[in-house]
């Protein structure tokens, strides 16, 4: 069927004309309510983006916190500045450097800078994060017997002789991604339990963010 002159005449006007008002408020109102509900959408992302890098920097941290106290069993007996040998046991008391105490088999040295211990901190936890960011002396575990064998012109002072070890267990304090500082975040130490608001200074056993914000999950930050 063929259109009228007239009709294609009048449908013409009407594409010319283009949007009327009422459209035009439609198609914005629409656009105005895909864009609402996009943009919680992408803070939601940018927060879970936030959340993963806390659990990294909090897991960084605490491995390493973890690690120290491993390398402290058999080290720096009451009173003394350094270690004694961490596999031998003393001959007068049997309690030498440390050797009646088992050690964790994942750890391969021992700790033997004993200044950084104080007389609080029993439980030889570090006493604070930049400890394990500038490294602490250590010794290897086990017997260190060393040969000479018949074509080394070393001497026995300079084969007996010992370098000093320092291991470093975090290379830097991370940011805490929630406040965007690196001097946020909170400490216990282990003599506080899990609700303590304060720090003692005794020494670091677990570190939380600074936040008071909530996750997506609900919980918060400091909870973590």
């Amino acid at each position: 069927m063929q259109l009228k002159k007239s009709q294609i005449k009048h449908r013409k006007s009407q594409i010319e004309r283009g949007f009327t008002l009422f459209e035009l408020i439609v198609t914005l109102s629409v656009l105005a309510v895909l864009v609402m509900g996009t943009i919680p959408l992408a803070q939601n992302a940018v927060k879970r983006q936030r959340e993963i890098r806390l659990r990294e920097s909090l897991r960084m941290m605490r491995t390493a916190i973890d690690e120290f106290k491993r390398d402290t069993v058999g080290a720096c007996p009451q009173g003394a500045v350094t270690t004694g040998n961490p596999t031998t046991p003393n001959p007068v008391n049997g309690a030498g450097g440390g050797g009646n105490a088992p050690a964790d088999p994942r750890s391969r040295v021992v700790i033997d800078d004993c200044k950084i211990f104080d007389t609080e901190n029993l439980d030889r936890y570090p006493p604070d994060l930049e400890t394990l960011v500038k490294g602490v002396r250590v010794k290897p575990r086990g017997l260190n017997i060393q040969q000479k064998s018949a074509f080394d012109d070393k001497n026995a002072t300079e084969i007996n002789e010992e370098k000093e070890i320092v291991k470093v267990y975090l290379r830097e304090i991370p940011v805490d991604p929630m406040t965007g500082k690196d001097n946020t975040w909170q400490f216990r130490s282990s003599y506080q339990t899990a609700d303590s608001t304060s720090w003692d200074d005794v020494n670091v056993f677990d570190v939380r963010s600074g936040s008071d914000e909530e996750a997506l999950n609900g919980e918060k930050y400091s909870d973590w």
